[in-house]
């Protein structure tokens, strides 16, 4: 279970362990225990800790047992918190040291690192630091089992939105490593993408001669075609263009088999016509002459036919276009998914509204859960007055384009009336789940955004989405973002590797207030401060270099609302094509207590490596004292107006147009998710130890009162004894939300 102990670890705070029954606690020696605790240590300085039942399985293991977990289990611990590498900045002794020197110093050294292309770097003694003052609350390690892991893959697999990369990994890697993974298969993969990369690794990975295994995960032609693809490791979104490869001939009467059961294709095929003839060169579907394949040979022939009919989507454009929308609403009453996508169009432009609605409500419990939560969050602030509307195209949601919102109003009564026919729907899907029993929902989910589609996500130690506001604590004074990266392989010249690290602050109404930067160091009014430019990120297998970025809270929030981290690829490279790039952020009680990189202070740590040059990863609401989960890529088309290369200076419009919209994106939250399926699924309480559920970030284990005999007297007393049954769900288990709640 080595191989996939990261899993749980990452995802769950788990450690997939076997215990040794055998071993009697009175065995035990001295010298095992202080191992064991010593190791515990450890653990702690990176800001972990083990529960009760973790301790005593570790104390169960024999010496040469302990010693091949703690060593498999040390670097996983270290890898999720970025204390794996060495962080080497340019001043060893910052924040102080940048504070105090003086502008000559910090140009000189500057222009010489410059001038050696990053060669050089000035040399300071490391002066002795003050222990760490910061008290951080620890992650508690539990006892995972394989269950736990399989409930995990069983969540992503049935998930009925986009997975991210980091999820369609570990899927994989419980695929290759787990014989039985097919007993733990839902009897359906509602989201074709997933459908897709499930059907790419049996094939690959169990070599199958029929259809018949993964036939009941594709009921379209463009469900096939995603299998193509991602057998072809292209974009199983079908938003790019794909190099398809080659099929072995089992393979080829497989797609045949699986276009065979779906029934009429003209239709799917047309719609990505260019794609189909593709496919049909690989695939030779005149060679297959049986009588089951006639419909799919007939598809074909019709691909290429130079009239090409008239199909659904062709008629709705037509209708709606020239303005007949009850014609429209009665043809998409045949397709509820796209009715729901249509349904503002439709709706504002229609002269009977009333016959509109009644359309949709006549279909809605059709459409998927996904579509009608979205529409509801839609119509709930559908006359608000934002002025800017934002939207991820499909296949890259990590770049957004930005729009003014001129949509026309519609009357309040029509919108109230989507909304409350979303829910009944909604109601109607949620209570064919199983029962949750007591249920208590914790309002500070509110802040987190429904995992609608991590497709672009970066990987990171806690999945967050987009829009997403995660509370800082309250004893912090400070945060320390920071980036770790190294040079590509290659020659000295084209491999070197220059990432920057910059910070702009805007006020309320997103003006420009200030920056940090490698143009600008520090910033006294905010008591911001950049640990020094480092142009070249030495060896790819090398320790790596670091830049820090410290900003003081209180003084930030005297003059600005929000700071906004940024990334640049400042030697153009993107950072798809780098082996190592990340970044993070720390909270800081005391930033001259401790080292400049502490783990334990780490509150989140990612891997940059969308295929970009500019990344945004958080927003900091210095007022709320929240961090804005951003995880945005930004174009480079706009920079090069004033100051020329890849930097803030340049890009600052682009930055404030894509935060400003997605400080105020409207989407549904994990609290109403929650609550929705509690209001149909169970009984809502309002105390947590009452509760058979949780959904809560407070891991604080529920309590209950019991009645137990004493031993001696036989009297009967009360006793608290802690709930470890009660399920805690936190807005991070998104696999759970994915899998269990949409």
């Amino acid at each position: 279970m080595k191989e996939i102990n990261e899993i749980l670890l990452r995802r769950k705070s788990m450690v997939l362990l076997e215990t040794n029954p055998d071993r009697n606690a009175k065995d035990i020696t001295n010298t095992e225990k202080a191992l064991v605790f010593s190791a515990i240590k450890n653990f702690e300085a990176l800001g972990f800790t083990v529960s009760k039942e973790l301790l005593d399985v570790m104390l169960s293991y024999e010496r040469k047992e302990f010693e091949s977990l703690y060593k498999d289990l040390m670097p996983k611990l270290k890898a999720l918190v970025g204390a794996d590498v060495v962080y080497n900045p340019m001043y060893p002794n910052f924040p102080e040291q940048v504070m105090e020197a003086s502008d000559a110093e910090l140009f000189f050294n500057a222009i010489i690192h410059y001038f050696t292309f990053g060669q050089w770097m000035p040399e300071y003694e490391k002066e002795e630091r003050l222990p760490l003052f910061d008290v951080n609350k620890m992650t508690v390690l539990t006892v995972g089992t394989k269950d736990d892991l399989m409930a995990v893959f069983s969540n992503l697999v049935a998930s009925k939105t986009s997975l991210s990369a980091q999820d369609k990994e570990d899927v994989t890697k419980v695929i290759k490593t787990i014989p039985d993974y097919m007993n733990y298969m839902p009897d359906e993969i509602p989201l074709k993408e997933n459908a897709a990369l499930i059907g790419k690794l049996v094939i690959e990975e169990s070599p199958i001669k029929t259809a018949s295994i993964i036939s009941d995960y594709f009921k379209t032609a463009t469900d096939v075609l995603r299998l193509i693809t991602a057998l072809s490791d292209g974009d199983i979104s079908l938003a790019t263009n794909t190099k398809y490869r080659k099929l072995k001939r089992p393979e080829r009467r497989m797609i045949m088999d699986l276009l065979a059961g779906c029934g009429n294709i003209v239709e799917d095929l047309f719609r990505y016509q260019y794609e189909w003839i593709r496919v049909g060169e690989i695939v030779h579907p005149g060679e297959y002459k049986e009588s089951k394949y006639d419909s799919v040979n007939s598809a074909f022939k019709l691909l290429r036919a130079d009239d090409k009919p008239l199909m659904f989507g062709g008629k709705v454009h037509a209708a709606i276009t020239s303005g007949k929308m009850k014609e429209a609403a009665t043809l998409l009453k045949d397709r509820p998914g796209e009715f729901a996508r249509q349904l503002d169009k439709v709706l504002r432009d229609a002269t009977d509204k009333n016959y509109v609605v009644n359309c949709f409500k006549a279909v809605a419990n059709d459409v998927s859960t996904t579509v009608l939560l979205q529409v509801r969050q839609h119509f709930i602030t559908r006359n608000n007055g934002d002025k800017l509307r934002i939207f991820f195209p499909k296949g890259n949601v990590a770049r957004a384009i930005i729009a003014e919102n001129n949509l026309p109003v519609i009357d309040d009564k029509y919108c109230k009336s989507v909304v409350k026919i979303c829910e009944n729907a909604l109601a109607e899907n949620y209570k064919s789940k199983d029962f949750l029993g007591n249920v208590f929902v914790d309002e500070e989910l509110k802040n987190y955004i429904v995992p609608f589609s991590q497709r672009s996500a970066n990987s990171a130690v806690k999945t967050v989405v987009r829009g997403s506001k995660l509370p800082i604590k309250e004893d912090a004074t400070a945060v320390r973002g920071f980036i770790w990266w190294t040079n590509i392989p290659g020659n000295e010249w084209d491999s070197r590797v220059d990432i920057d690290l910059s910070a702009a602050f805007f006020d309320d109404n997103w003006n420009y207030v200030d920056h940090v930067s490698y143009t600008n160091l520090r910033s006294k009014g905010m008591q911001a401060y950049h640990s020094g430019d480092i142009t070249n990120g030495g060896s790819p297998t090398g320790n790596g270099v670091a830049e820090f970025l410290d900003i003081n809270i209180e003084a930030a929030a005297n003059k600005a609302r929000y700071v906004v981290y940024q990334i640049y690829s400042y030697t153009g490279q993107s950072f798809a094509n780098m082996p190592n790039c990340r970044f993070g952020f720390m909270e800081r009680e005391d930033v001259d207590s401790g080292e400049i990189f502490e783990p334990t202070t780490v509150s989140m740590k990612m891997d940059v490596t969308s295929p970009s040059k500019v990344s945004v990863p958080v927003i900091f609401d210095c007022k709320e004292r929240k961090m804005i989960w951003c995880d945005m890529n930004i174009g480079i088309n706009e920079m090069c107006r004033n100051y020329g290369g890849i930097n803030l200076e340049s890009n600052l419009g682009g930055v404030k147009d894509v935060c400003k919209a997605i400080v105020n994106m409207n989407k549904p939250n994990v609290y109403d998710l929650a609550l929705l399926n509690a209001q149909e699924r169970g009984i809502l309480v309002n105390d947590r130890n009452q509760a058979d559920i949780i959904f809560s970030n407070d891991s604080t284990v529920p309590i209950e009162v019991v009645e137990i005999e004493d031993e001696v007297t036989k009297e009967k007393k009360q006793v608290q004894r802690e709930k470890t049954e009660v399920p805690i769900i936190t807005a991070f288990d998104t696999d759970y939300f994915m899998g269990q709640l949409l």
